[in-house]
């Protein structure tokens, strides 16, 4: 099936990344989420992430302007029908995605292939929401979407060969380099990265450091570009604890437990850069 028209659920900081990728590639993007504020939010960081592509002379201001042609946004899901290929791309909620995909498999075409963004939620959960599991697969974009290159391909224990290569090839098409992973929780990526930020907030939990020194140590130790607690507020505290939790239940191991620090957070409101405060204030 030629994939002229992607869908993209969820219109937040993941959502509408893949909405401008996609749009980059020459595609037709329907953007939807629940309230038209998501969506206009979402739109805005589009056109202001490519007008700083024209303002470095990385696109012309024609350029910009087919981009932004090609993207469509909606509160109806009904407008996905129109869609080839939809990603999912909403909050990190077991239960938000599960009825996403129990709507998606309603609404699209039963050849349709349904990617879902999620960063730790093993992808045959998922897919037993729908009556097509075989077309069901994760598609993990890392943040923020427009620069980083990698594209987790995450195919589920009755994910087809031909959903498996049409998810790769499209990410090809993106301009991105995708990884076929297992269908484990967090897969590869969240796996090794959340235990490492859960664990530097252990290290504040436990006052071994201040905030700046484990950062610091951190960026001049092994050389990341940003230390473990900034990253977490770029990522989203309450996104860290959804896949720790999820790490944590998937395998039973004590390892995993989400330091209770991070929880406090998460229940003050404190969820990093898009609430203004994190480990770190924000304006």
């Amino acid at each position: 099936m030629q994939i002229e028209t992607i869908g993209v659920v969820g219109a937040g900081q993941m959502g509408n990344g893949i909405a401008q990728v996609a749009a980059m590639s020459g595609l037709q993007v329907i953007m939807s989420d629940i309230k038209e504020d998501f969506v206009q939010r979402g739109l805005e960081n589009i056109v202001k992430l490519l007008s700083r592509n024209v303002d470095k002379g990385k696109m012309s201001g024609e350029e910009k302007e087919a981009i932004l042609g090609r993207i469509k946004t909606t509160v109806d899901k009904a407008q996905l029908s129109a869609c080839d290929f939809v990603i999912e791309a909403a909050t990190e909620n077991e239960q938000i995605k599960f009825n996403i995909f129990c709507d998606l498999d309603e609404i699209c075409r039963l050849e349709v292939i349904l990617a879902t963004n999620t960063s730790s939620i093993p992808i045959g959960r998922i897919a037993a929401q729908t009556k097509r599991p075989d077309k069901v697969i994760g598609m993990h974009f890392m943040n923020p979407v427009p620069l980083m290159q990698l594209v987790e391909v995450i195919p589920g224990l009755v994910t087809s060969e031909r959903t498996f290569k049409t998810t790769w090839d499209l990410a090809l098409k993106f301009g991105k380099t995708p990884v076929k992973v297992g269908d484990y929780p967090a897969f590869i990526a969240n796996r090794i990265l959340m235990p490492m930020i859960n664990e530097a907030i252990y290290c504040l939990y436990h006052s071994v450091g201040t905030r700046d020194d484990i950062d610091t140590v951190i960026k001049l130790g092994m050389n990341h570009p940003m230390g473990p607690l900034a990253l977490a507020d770029l990522i989203g505290l309450d996104t860290c604890l959804a896949i720790m939790e999820t790490l944590y239940n998937g395998f039973s191991d004590s390892k995993y437990r989400p330091c209770p620090l991070l929880r406090q957070y998460v229940e003050a409101g404190w969820l990093g850069r898009k609430t203004g405060r994190g480990f770190y204030q924000y304006d």
